[in-house]
């Protein structure tokens, strides 16, 4: 057992402890689904929903931002090597110009191999939806379950155990 789940177990188990009976009894209130829907820089239609059982990464940035820039390459390799386990990225670029994402883009296409590249959507066009909120941190990070489920939320950098949490999810 790797010790963040020993000591998520040992945590929860004393909290049971602590908990007064009538508040076991309340339900948690159901979560609202995600909704992403747009098009990727490439023109192709994004809606989270064509990724269902899949554990998703959907990260929030900016082009200028130097930690976006270094998760999101980490990110490429980690996608590189675990696409085919039920996993996909999804960038959401937060710029104000969509000609700046335009010119990243064509860098990444002239300098990342094609493997490591993952849908990347941009949040000030029209046709993009999203109820993720308002950003606080660039760059902001979300991990999703396979059933689309919040695991993790990070503002900012993403941490070695966000890594772990999301090895843990591709199952």
């Amino acid at each position: 057992m790797r010790r963040r789940d020993f000591l998520r177990s040992v945590g929860a188990a004393a909290a049971g402890l602590l908990v007064a009976p009538a508040v076991l009894a309340q339900k948690a209130p159901a979560a609202t689904p995600f909704v992403l829907r747009g098009v990727d820089v490439a023109g192709k239609a994004i809606d989270l929903q064509q990724y269902a059982g899949r554990a998703c990464l959907i990260s929030f940035f900016t082009v200028e931002c130097i930690p976006c820039t270094n998760d999101l390459r980490l990110m490429r390799e980690f996608y590189g090597a675990n696409r085919s386990r039920n996993y996909v990225n999804i960038g959401v670029n937060l710029d104000s110009s969509r000609a700046v994402l335009a010119e990243y883009v064509a860098l990444l296409d002239k300098t990342i191999p094609a493997g490591q590249h993952f849908p990347i959507a941009w949040r000030g066009a029209k046709e993009h939806r999203d109820n993720f909120g308002a950003m606080l941190s660039q760059p902001t990070h979300f991990v999703l379950d396979k059933a689309h489920r919040l695991v993790l939320r990070r503002n900012g950098i993403f941490k070695a155990d966000d890594w772990d949490e999301l090895w843990t999810n591709l199952g």
